[in-house]
């Protein structure tokens, strides 16, 4: 149920014939086809630092998902800053702390967005060692049960730069999708965000440049590029 007006608009869902939401939509088949031999479902998507745009790119990209008729869940791994509950006016009292902590059923902690077809799965409360949670077997399991229950499972991470917990998110994902902000990130600190990347044994699908300006009347304020 939602509590709250949402804090960010979803130009995915609003306008989902803009640009911008094209941009996504390329987001979105780029993933689906990164891999002819294997299926992509479970995605894990970080920054270098912190606003960057991860948490909108994500929101977006699985609204676009969810515009395919796929079963969507998206997953607010964030449990320092979470940010998806706030983005779809809704509750955090209950998330992916609570299930880690009791080992509850999806079902008992995921929400409804109000858009068919997505799902969200907030952060919860603030635990003492996000790291160790996400590392632990019940995390595993969680994401096991999701990959049986949903289509495709998007999953909003810290940045990489920040905390550990992206790094051993990405171990776990079928694969990873960095946000870069294309006017302030150095290219020192992207390789160094990829360096960890692979020492995770990560399967890098993409980049994304956010913010990146662009001349013209057609100009705007978020422009993504997938590639390898």
């Amino acid at each position: 149920m939602s509590l709250s007006k949402p804090s960010l608009p979803l130009i995915a869902e609003v306008n989902p014939k803009s640009p911008i939401s094209e941009a996504y939509k390329v987001l979105r088949t780029n993933v689906d086809f990164s891999n002819f031999e294997e299926d992509i479902q479970t995605v894990m998507i970080t920054s270098s630092r912190m606003s960057e745009g991860k948490s909108t790119t994500t929101a977006n990209l699985a609204v676009t998902y969810a515009q395919t008729g796929k079963r969507v869940l998206l997953i607010d791994a964030d449990m320092r800053k979470p940010t998806q509950h706030k983005i779809f006016g809704l509750s955090n009292r209950y998330g992916l702390t609570s299930a880690l902590s009791n080992n509850s059923e999806l079902r008992e902690v995921v929400m409804d967005t109000g858009i068919d077809h997505l799902s969200l799965l907030p952060s919860g409360p603030v635990p003492p060692h996000p790291s160790e949670m996400l590392a632990s077997k019940r995390m595993e399991l969680l994401l096991e049960r999701a990959r049986g229950e949903y289509d495709i499972v998007l999953i909003d991470t810290p940045p990489m730069m920040a905390v550990t917990d992206a790094q051993i998110m990405a171990a776990k994902c079928d694969g990873v999708i960095l946000v870069i902000d294309a006017g302030k990130v150095k290219k020192d600190m992207a390789r160094k965000v990829k360096a960890k990347l692979q020492h995770a044994n990560a399967r890098m699908l993409g980049v994304v440049l956010n913010n990146v300006n662009r001349s013209g009347s057609d100009s705007y304020a978020y422009y993504s590029y997938y590639g390898s």
